[in-house]
């Protein structure tokens, strides 16, 4: 998920440069009638069009706008080539913007009742409850009497729906190998009990025909027993049929209902099966992280020379380090060391004073600070600070020491330039990994 817009009124540039996460220039002013998309804070665009707009419909609408190819390109690529249509305006933002209003002109209409914040909270929560999120993100988004407070609040929300899905993504791939299985099984009962009720109802139809036929047989004849016997008989026969109806009925219940419950199995292979694409792409990351972890590590055992080429961006350099974990900042703090450069920890007010921040800036390179071991108000704060000394800042992943290698590896390779007036962009993505 993109950077988490707390903090939305800004004037400076920002460090990040992807498309989905580069943040708006000034807060949107007030309107009275619905917003554009493109007049959204860049923050929200990200968020918007992964949560509204499925990965079909994009496929579909992007390659328009841009020199993607649509049938070749990754899934990440058109989902950030949309977010920069979002955020340049013109006709891509504008056919972003329609296809939101036509998919969901009916959650448009009923948040249309609305008439102040309080009562489109009302709304949004009752979206929340209901499980029924990307129409009313939408409408919320986009409602004229949505306040940066209104969208803060629904951001957040899915910003933490989407750190729950995350976390149940690898119990979900479980689950659906399990789900495959027996959905397999079932189909295959499904085709034994289809065929053992085809099985009955032939044998109901032939005892109808051996009936009937022995009641034109002892009709035609004489009678040669008595009443009662022949009323005896034909009460066993109207039995046996009724047995052979009554089996009959049986069976096709359990056909029916092992029909339903593999249509709601498909229905939860299908879900399992997108939210295997979000993971996948985590993966990617996360790949990259150990790689360039592996490279440092074996680079550790040769020459000088070829240690120092491995973390060499580090070299002169001082880096300040928000937040993280006291054995990992241990280790990242002799890593920057043993490459010439100086780590400043800061814990993010833990044990430091959060006022001690501010003194740690000055002559820093780099501000970095990972996304899942710092608190949002420290964050939002070492935002302020670096954009007011003028020092670049970046956000790593996760606190581990494969992040930061990785971050660096990036860096020394010449992928991007730490700079006050161009910071370097992150490849991580706050929404997707």
């Amino acid at each position: 998920m993109q950077t988490p817009p707390f903090q939305l009124a800004r004037t400076h540039a920002h460090a990040h440069g992807d498309a989905c996460c580069q943040p708006g220039e000034a807060v949107p002013r007030p309107v009275r009638r619905r917003a554009r998309l493109a007049e959204l804070d860049s923050h929200l665009h990200c968020s918007v069009i992964g949560t509204c707009l499925s990965t079909g419909e994009l496929r579909k609408l992007v390659p328009k706008f841009t020199d993607l190819d649509r049938y070749h390109a990754s899934d990440l690529e058109i989902h950030h080539a949309a977010v920069e249509l979002a955020i340049a305006g013109g006709a891509g933002a504008k056919a972003l913007h329609k296809a939101l209003d036509e998919r969901y002109s009916g959650a448009i209409r009923r948040f249309d009742s609305a008439r102040d914040t309080q009562a489109l909270l009302d709304l949004w929560n009752e979206a929340l409850k209901s499980g029924d999120i990307p129409p009313a993100y939408w409408a919320v988004m986009s409602h004229p009497h949505a306040s940066i407070e209104v969208r803060q609040y629904a951001f957040g929300e899915l910003h933490m729906l989407s750190h729950l899905v995350g976390a149940a993504n690898r119990a979900d791939i479980r689950r659906l190998v399990a789900l495959e299985a027996e959905n397999q099984e079932l189909g295959d009962k499904l085709e034994r009990q289809q065929a053992r009720v085809l099985e009955l109802s032939a044998e109901r139809d032939a005892a109808v025909r051996q009936a009937h036929e022995l009641a034109l047989q002892l009709a035609a004849r004489k009678p040669e027993r008595s009443t009662i016997e022949l009323e005896d008989e034909i009460e066993r026969l109207r039995e046996k049929v009724e047995d052979g109806e009554r089996r009959l009925a049986l069976h096709t219940s359990r056909r029916e209902s092992v029909e339903q419950r593999v249509l709601q199995e498909e229905e939860q292979s299908r879900a399992l099966r997108n939210s295997l694409g979000e993971t996948q792409a985590l993966l990617k990351v996360v790949q990259a992280e150990c790689a360039a972890l592996e490279r440092a590590t074996l680079a550790a055992g040769d020459e000088p020379e070829t240690r120092r080429r491995a973390v060499e961006w580090l070299e002169g350099k001082r880096i300040v380090y928000v937040g993280g974990r006291p054995n990992s900042n241990a280790l990242l703090r002799s890593l920057t060391a043993a490459a010439g450069g100086e780590l400043v920890v800061h814990d993010g007010g833990i044990e430091d004073r959060k006022g001690l921040l501010a003194a740690a800036l000055p002559n820093a390179d780099a501000v970095l600070f990972p996304v899942d071991c710092i608190d949002h108000d420290s964050m939002n704060m070492l935002k302020r600070v670096c954009e007011r000394h003028g020092v670049p800042y970046s956000p790593l992943r996760t606190a581990s020491v494969a992040s930061f290698v990785e971050f660096v590896g990036r860096l020394g390779a010449g992928a991007r330039d730490v700079s006050p007036a161009s910071p370097p962009p992150s490849a991580f993505c706050l929404r997707h990994g």
